[in-house]
């Protein structure tokens, strides 16, 4: 079995004045405070939460 691809996301600008829905997508994704990193697994769950607020993120494959 190969190992499922994960993706480097940075949470690139603050949360405050954005959606509650939006807030709740990036702790989802297991970033906390500006310039914070983490690897995510690249699955449809985790894409469509990147999708939402990519404004908000910077990622790399």
């Amino acid at each position: 079995m190969s190992t499922p691809k994960k993706v480097k996301v940075t949470l690139i600008k603050s949360l405050i004045g954005t959606k509650p829905t939006h807030r709740a997508c990036v702790r989802g994704l297991g970033l906390r405070w500006v310039n914070h990193c983490v690897e995510v697994l690249d699955t449809p769950a985790n894409r469509g939460m990147l999708n939402r607020v990519s404004y908000l993120l910077k990622c790399e494959a």
